[in-house]
């Protein structure tokens, strides 16, 4: 074999492993949205914390979701999977959920606990 043909042979292999590797990683970035489901993060309130106003506004986002719910309550959340959501409290003790679900039919949900004083 001539060194120009090892070089077309040696070339030809690393083409095709950077497209296998490429395709490879494509399918584990989409895949995760499989194998983890749904996830919600409150960046605001913070659970246990006491407020002074008896009107909260609960901010987040959420990732892998197709619906979601507060207090049972449908919210929208935006392209990007932020939501946001105003919510009276009573006086004393409040328990707020967060109710997710994917469209494979998985759910989580999250809990926050708030004192309004």
């Amino acid at each position: 074999m001539t060194d120009r043909h090892k070089t077309r042979r040696t070339l030809k292999i690393v083409i095709i492993s950077f497209f296998a590797l490429f395709i490879f990683g494509y399918s584990f970035y989409e895949i995760q949205k499989v194998v983890f489901g749904p996830k919600i993060i409150v960046s605001n309130p913070t659970n246990g914390e006491i407020v002074s106003e008896s009107l909260i506004k609960i901010t987040g986002q959420s990732k892998n979701v197709q619906d979601i719910s507060l207090n049972d309550k449908k919210i929208f959340i935006d392209e990007k999977g932020n939501f946001s959501e105003e919510m009276l409290l009573s006086y004393g003790y409040n328990v707020l959920t967060l109710k997710a679900s994917d469209k494979f039919g998985r759910k989580t949900d999250k809990t926050i606990e708030i004192i309004y004083k």
